[in-house]
């Protein structure tokens, strides 16, 4: 089996398929898996991407799971590492991204690395270091109401510095807008000044394929998932329908939603506008004790027939912080996961197999109650989001189609869009 032409390693779920998708839709063949797997890759593929749940954990436990994931795939024979985060870069003062770099950096012997979150197909852009979520900074983007990583400074090379011992500088557009030559050239030019990272503008799709060849050699990448895009080409591949290829889709559909972020709220809110049937769970009854993923797959047992059901925890940030104030932002956080994972495998149970999962930490949750080791990656739903395809163990070993949208991620009718495409 020929070597892995790029290994990955993404923060969480969501993250994980959200790279793998871009990978594909440039040319790759891509498997996601789960965790970091436990034999040798049996799939003859360009790109792996393994998904970890990392990003809120202590730092020392990510980059632990990190440097994991790099054995595995520098056993696997990767010739270039990708570390993907999320592209609104949320982390917190002490981490993980800066941690999680500069362990990788260590291990790889690197002394230069890029950083970038920019993916302006999702309106995440980066222009003289500071990050955009659409027309507005991202600390005036609702990121700053974040549950568990609120994020109150779009200055990236701020952000980043004050996770790192090493120096960070910058890129910016009008080096970006020379090419591969330019880019190189600052490279250089930031090596001698003493300078390990570098946050690098990206405002359109031509400022990361310009991106593309300058990293070309560099052994370690550490980006959203927009940097993707300009890396195929890099080793002789083009976009090909035939990487994106599943199984057909049947069975039942369903939908469970932990994510709190604006436009999953919208989401929501359309779905059931449209009319669909849907049930909000409350985490002060899961904390009182009562079994809410008994009541909901009660509550969507009948309607598994007529068409989608949304389960969903979704609230505003107010009410969020509300909950949190009472049970803590750690416990109501992790208890509305296992809840939302139960139901999820109950509804496989039943027969669910077009099952779509909204927020990071939800999915994480989800994909290990339904016992995926690993998933096929798709086609595209909205830009970051595919469809997927795994065995599960909750199916019986039956297929499963899957998507793992991020809570900041889609249109306002992704929820009824995402079972059109399949």
């Amino acid at each position: 089996m020929a070597k892995l032409l790029l290994g990955c390693i993404a923060d969480d779920f969501t993250g994980a398929t959200d790279l793998a998708n871009n990978l594909v839709r440039a040319g790759m063949r891509v498997v996601q898996a789960i965790g970091v797997p436990e034999g040798p890759l049996d799939a003859d593929v360009d790109a792996v991407v393994v998904a970890l749940k990392s990003r809120t954990v202590a730092p020392a436990e990510a980059i632990a799971q990190s440097l994991d994931a790099l054995r595995w795939l520098q056993a696997q024979g990767a010739r270039q590492v990708y570390f993907k985060y999320c592209s609104t870069f949320d982390s917190t003062p002490q981490g993980n991204i800066g941690p999680v770099t500069e362990a990788l950096m260590d291990a790889l012997a690197c002394d230069f690395t890029i950083a970038t979150p920019a993916f302006p197909d999702n309106k995440r852009t980066v222009f003289k270091g500071y990050l955009f979520a659409g027309d507005v900074l991202l600390n005036e983007s609702g990121m700053q109401n974040h549950p568990l990583t609120p994020m109150t400074d779009a200055n990236l090379v701020r952000v980043l510095q004050a996770q790192c011992k090493r120096k960070v500088g910058l890129i910016d557009h009008t080096v970006v807008a020379r090419g591969d030559a330019a880019i190189t050239a600052r490279i250089e030019q930031l090596k001698a000044a003493g300078v390990s990272i570098a946050i690098v503008d990206a405002v359109s799709n031509d400022d990361l394929l310009r991106m593309g060849p300058a990293l070309a050699k560099m052994p370690l990448l550490t980006a959203g998932s927009g940097v993707a895009i300009g890396l195929p080409a890099n080793f002789g591949l083009a976009p090909s329908s035939q990487a994106s290829a599943l199984p057909p889709a049947g069975g039942h559909k369903a939908i469970v939603s932990g994510s709190c972020s604006l436009a999953t709220n919208r989401q929501v809110l359309d779905f059931i506008q449209r009319g669909g049937a849907a049930l909000a769970i409350d985490p002060l009854r899961i904390a009182a004790g009562v079994d809410v993923a008994a009541e909901a797959l009660a509550w969507a047992a009948p309607s598994l027939d007529k068409g989608p059901v949304l389960v969903y925890s979704t609230a505003e940030a107010g009410a969020v912080k509300s909950v949190q104030g009472k049970l803590g932002v750690d416990e109501a956080g992790a208890m509305v996961e296992r809840t939302i994972a139960a139901i999820a495998r109950g509804l496989v149970d039943r027969g669910v197999r077009q099952l779509v999962v909204a927020g990071g930490e939800t999915s994480g949750a989800c994909v290990q109650a339904l016992g995926i080791a690993q998933m096929q990656i798709g086609p595209q739903i909205d830009p970051g989001v595919p469809w997927c395809h795994a065995r599960a163990e909750a199916a019986q070993g039956a297929g499963l189609h899957i998507a793992l949208k991020s809570g900041n991620f889609g249109s306002d009718d992704f929820f009824t869009k995402a079972f059109a495409v399949l």
